[in-house]
């Protein structure tokens, strides 16, 4: 495994999320006393879901922690090659494969695959289309401005800046969630339409942080953390003698994104929850003063600008992701009442700086809620 095994190392989670060693019951720094069997080790990988996969967790041994960490490697490995839609695997039908067979014939694929997208459809479903995987020919071509323009800061008026509004319309049509057809006892996938393409970066990472980290933890792998690329999911709690939960620090998006000793915005104290961001700062380039990022709202096809990030924590990781990009494309009020309905925490942060989270997040949090001592035991 070409991963770097490192011993109670510092450890900076994922684009939007730090976890924060110091932070929860007992003293700061998460040294473990000198007469405990279990050590905090560290690693990540750089070669799935186009992210960075950090994982930390307590074993007595280094050797058992290198043979969790395979697990999660190879595992994190299948499941990025078939969720894929940009590249072809030999003896893999993935998510590319759904889409160049649209309009054709429906694709048999494996029960991951088939089982993820069923998720994925069925969370479009509930939440009126706020978020649609169906949205591929949309996405694509904002995809395409994004690798073009990506980090660079153009004037208003700069030539072909913004894809042509007739483009993205036309592209739209294609979007059609109902003709996804899948077929759970065929095990199949079909889009009925040619032109139709599924985009699953929405819900795909998060899906697999939470499939990996519960395979994981039935295998035996107790108290851990596995990030992936804003996907952060914890299980139980630091095995160091000290704390009682994980502190995640959650990312400031006015901050400099590259240096790593910039604040958070505040810490939330979890365990067996997943901590979900999203916002308008990793993928974009700006046009005048819009920024023109990855998060594209179904209803104007074009980049939401409500917020500037977005996190949900709840128990499960691809539900969090999915209504990260839900909520962040849906106004303040509306998004809170389905908050609340769904029984997620989330926290607003809104171009002007100002934050809002839900009543039930506040406990959780060290700045806003006095968390320190509510999670001690």
């Amino acid at each position: 495994m070409n991963v770097l095994i490192r011993r109670a190392a510092p450890l900076l989670l994922a684009a939007a999320l730090v976890l924060v060693p110091g932070c929860g019951k007992g003293p700061a720094g998460g040294t473990p006393p000198a007469d405990t069997e279990y050590t905090r080790y560290t690693t990540q990988f750089y070669d799935t879901f186009d992210t960075i996969i950090q994982i930390t967790g307590y074993t007595k041994t280094m050797e058992e922690f290198e043979g969790y960490a395979e697990t999660i490697h190879q595992r994190f490995a299948q499941l990025s090659r078939l969720y894929d839609r940009f590249y072809e695997y030999s003896g893999v039908n993935n998510v590319r494969t759904i889409n160049k067979q649209a309009g054709i014939a429906p694709v048999e694929v494996a029960p991951e695959l088939l089982e993820m997208l069923s998720f994925a459809k069925d969370w479009c479903q509930r939440t009126g289309g706020t978020v649609n995987i169906a949205m591929g020919p949309v996405l694509e071509i904002w995809h395409e401005y994004r690798d073009r323009y990506s980090g660079q800061a153009l004037t208003e008026g700069f030539p072909d800046a913004l894809p042509d509004r007739e483009a993205l319309e036309e592209a739209n049509r294609f979007s059609d969630l109902d003709k996804v057809i899948i077929d759970k006892e065929k095990s199949t996938v079909f889009l009925e339409e040619k032109g139709m393409a599924l985009d699953v970066g929405a819900v795909a990472k998060g899906y697999a942080a939470q499939l990996v980290a519960d395979e994981i933890y039935e295998a035996g792998f107790r108290s851990f953390i596995i990030s992936a690329g804003g996907n952060v999911v914890t299980k139980d709690p630091p095995l160091d003698g000290v704390r009682s939960s994980w502190g995640i620090g959650i990312q400031d998006p006015f901050a400099d994104l590259n240096d790593p000793n910039s604040a958070s915005l505040d810490v939330a104290f979890v365990e067996n929850q997943s901590v979900v961001t999203s916002g308008d700062y990793r993928q974009f380039y700006t046009v005048g003063d819009q920024y023109i990022h990855h998060i594209i709202d179904p209803a104007t096809l074009w980049p939401s600008n409500r917020y500037r990030a977005l996190t949900v924590i709840g128990e499960d990781s691809g539900a969090g992701d999915f209504l990260s990009t839900c909520l962040f494309v849906m106004e303040y009020d509306e998004g809170r009442a389905l908050a609340e309905e769904l029984g997620v925490k989330v926290l607003w942060v809104f171009p002007d700086g100002t934050v809002e989270c839900t009543d039930s997040l506040l406990p959780l949090l060290l700045e806003r809620g006095g968390a320190t001592n509510a999670l001690q035991r």
